[in-house]
């Protein structure tokens, strides 16, 4: 399929084009050239390190207005499954009638294929968090990129039954190799409206308090039923906040809602 750049990539590629045209006439003006590159890979490298930028291509911060018109929001879920925690999550989505989309690794999937078929039977929904989930995904090239995320779209489907449709990067860190990935293997990148650090805050109140501050329709909130943090008394955190968290969108008239169900 034909990719489609972002605009400021275009710019780029343009960029450096002119910078080695201009070195070419006018050699002396290195200096200058040289700075230009640099302060454009910046630019570049500060828009990967920011999880909810747009300069590098496509990427959900909210939902569509359709679904944020019908009083939606997107409960997501990232780094499993666990086979503690999930159930457990599951079951408290249940008793609020509430769905989540899951964020998984491919590696958990492979490991608790029964479990991820219980999500996807239970109406939550299945997406692409890479197949391994690596510390260093930000850093890969565009075939490192591509195996990363074709190996998790095939085991994804071949366990679960469904093939993704959306992708979450490894701590929302990505480069400007990751879009022209994502296109041709049909994924809309996501990310959130606001997290809550959950991974390293075991505070249920203070989770629940930053994930509901200023909440709306559209908003895409973001929880981890894997490397959670633990209360005080051992508890991971997503299971103190749901309850919270769930009350909140009840008592404000907001319905937790997959992100393949706010596409309609």
């Amino acid at each position: 399929m034909r990719v489609r750049l972002a605009p400021f990539i275009w710019c780029s590629i343009a960029l450096h084009g002119g910078v080695l045209a201009a070195l070419v006439i006018w050699p002396g003006h290195w200096r200058g050239a040289l700075a230009a590159l640099l302060l454009n890979h910046l630019v570049l490298m500060l828009a990967g390190l920011l999880p909810r930028c747009r300069l590098l291509g496509s990427n959900w911060t909210r939902l569509p207005a359709g679904a944020a018109a019908r009083g939606e929001v997107a409960l997501t879920i990232d780094d499993g499954p666990d086979p503690l925690v999930t159930p457990l999550v599951l079951d408290l989505l249940d008793q609020y009638a509430a769905r989540a989309t899951f964020f998984c690794v491919g590696t958990q999937v492979a490991r608790y294929p029964d479990l991820c078929r219980d999500i996807v039977r239970r109406g939550h929904a299945i997406e692409n968090h890479s197949q391994q989930h690596k510390h260093h995904f930000s850093l890969l090239g565009m075939r490192g990129l591509q195996r990363e995320l074709q190996a998790a779209q095939a085991t994804l489907e071949a366990l679960c039954g469904v093939p993704p449709r959306f992708f979450r990067a490894p701590a929302g860190l990505r480069n400007p190799f990751l879009d022209p990935v994502l296109q041709r293997l049909g994924l809309q990148l996501v990310s959130w409206t606001r997290r809550a650090y959950d991974t390293r805050n075991g505070n249920a109140a203070s989770v629940t308090r930053i994930l509901t501050r200023g909440l709306r329709a559209g908003d895409i909130l973001l929880l981890h039923d894997r490397h959670a943090a633990v209360t005080k008394q051992g508890v991971p955190v997503i299971l103190e906040v749901l309850p919270l968290l769930l009350s909140a969108l009840r008592a404000a008239n907001l319905q937790a809602v997959t992100l393949r169900s706010a596409m309609r």
